[in-house]
């Protein structure tokens, strides 16, 4: 039976060849997202400020949590330190 080819190698195919020692980086794009760990957190909310975030989120459709990081992240957007702007000499 012929073997049919496909244009693209298993991962286990590409650690064969890398224990080979051939060239395996054609394979990689570098262009990737670091995904960082998730450390969980519980936090204390009052009724009301559940019952808003949850409003939120059925308006956005999206998720309590999802509504929690945004506002957080924004929250702390603020305090972060802002990018210097390079100045051009002359």
């Amino acid at each position: 039976m012929p073997k049919m080819s496909r244009s693209t190698p298993t991962a286990d195919e590409i650690a064969e060849r890398a224990s080979r020692g051939e060239d395996i980086s054609p394979y990689f794009t570098n262009k990737f997202t670091v995904v960082r760990p998730i450390r969980r957190v519980n936090v204390d909310l009052t009724q009301g400020m559940l019952r808003e975030l949850d409003q939120r989120a059925a308006r956005l459709n999206v998720s309590r949590q999802a509504v929690i990081k945004t506002l957080l992240d924004r929250a702390l957007e603020g305090d972060r330190p802002k990018p210097r702007s390079k100045r051009k000499a002359g």
